[in-house]
């Protein structure tokens, strides 16, 4: 079964090579992107067939060897050789299979993050602020590039909300496993007598919608300017560059004010709103995943608690994979090795899923 999947991709794979060489092909730039697309993320398949097949093959002669030879010594290295191959294939067959799980096509888009202060008042909002800085961080390192849309800042510091974009390689892939609520245990900075107060900030990440996802209809959205407030020198207060767009059929809202250009920020409230409009269908698809998985890995379950950051403790749980890192590590943006923790939980149960199916 799994040896007839990897020789239809390899066919597959010869095709898209085969019309990437045709004169039809090179002529159409944007078929041309597609196909090359497509061969690339087959080749790491084809590549793992490749080896699979010289495994197999390898394990056939050592049989061969194993029935027909009559020297020992001959049969005892063909012996050794089979069990170290058998080891190999079982390797290369897990190997495959994970490789065989069904990428999501929307993890090779941009992002939109959105982090609102929770319960806890103040020390909610210093907290949604410290989410941020640890998100800048982590983008910082990834090469990827941010940009504010819109903020309410918190009396005392943080935010109260905070929505930008991210853009660069796999964002969503990878930052979708940070939806959900954070809850942060730890001596409030408002707090006078020492007492440890629980507050929490949610995060929502959102695919940055293209044109051709969402059909917005000029005629159903309405547009309102206002004088946009907080930093941003002299044309503060003094120009409508705000812009807070509305989707009339559905009442969905986007405001941006953290350009001085009002066409800057109609275009960043756009790309708010059209993932916004986007996500009402796109729920539908992680509500799927949810009915079928137990972990809630990257499920779009938002009231779900996913993460405690606990400071007397210096620590950090991830409650749906039950795993705990250090808290100033994951606070100043090094996350990676959580998330792979999560994306390992995610591919192990997609794997049983494709077990179970091919059983």
């Amino acid at each position: 079964m799994l040896l007839e999947k990897l020789e239809a991709i390899y066919a597959r794979w010869k095709e898209i090579e085969q019309e990437m060489n045709s004169p039809e092909a090179m002529g159409d730039m944007k078929r041309f992107i597609k196909l090359n697309k497509d061969y690339k993320e087959l080749q790491p398949v084809v590549d793992a067939y490749r080896e699979y097949n010289d495994i197999l093959a390898n394990i056939s002669s050592a049989r061969d060897i194993l029935y027909q030879e009559k020297d020992e010594d001959f049969r005892l290295m063909a012996k050794e050789e089979l069990n170290l191959l058998t080891e190999r294939e079982e390797a290369m067959e897990e190997k495959i299979r994970i490789l065989l799980i069904p990428k999501d096509p929307e993890d090779t888009k941009d992002a939109i993050m959105e982090i609102r202060a929770g319960t806890g008042g103040d020390e909610a909002s210093i907290f949604a602020g410290d989410l941020y800085r640890m998100y800048l961080k982590f983008c910082e390192a990834q090469g990827w590039k941010t940009e504010v849309v819109d903020y309410t800042e918190g009396t005392v510091g943080g935010f109260k909300e905070v929505i930008f974009n991210v853009s660069g390689d796999n964002v969503y892939g990878i930052l979708k496993y940070e939806s959900g609520v954070h809850r942060v245990q730890r001596v409030p900075q408002t707090e006078t007598q020492g007492r440890i107060h629980t507050s929490a900030a949610s995060v929502v990440v959102l695919p940055e919608a293209d044109e051709v996802d969402v059909d917005l209809k000029p005629s159903d959205i309405r547009k309102d300017t206002f004088c946009s407030s907080g930093p941003g020198g002299q044309s503060v207060n003094t120009t409508y560059s705000a812009v807070r767009l509305t989707h009339v059929p559905t009442g969905i809202v986007a405001t941006c004010q953290d350009e001085k250009s009002q066409i800057k920020n109609l275009e960043k409230a756009m790309k708010v709103l059209r993932s916004r409009i986007y996500e009402i269908e796109f729920q539908k698809h992680l509500d799927e995943i949810s009915s079928k998985r137990k972990t809630m890995v990257s499920t779009g379950d938002r009231s779900a608690k996913i993460r405690t950051y606990n400071w007397p403790q210096g620590r950090v749980t991830d409650h749906r994979i039950n795993m705990n890192y250090n808290l100033q590590t994951i606070i100043n943006g090094d996350i990676m090795d959580l998330i792979e923790g999560l994306q390992v939980a995610e591919n192990a149960e997609k794997l049983k899923e494709a077990v179970s199916e091919d059983r």
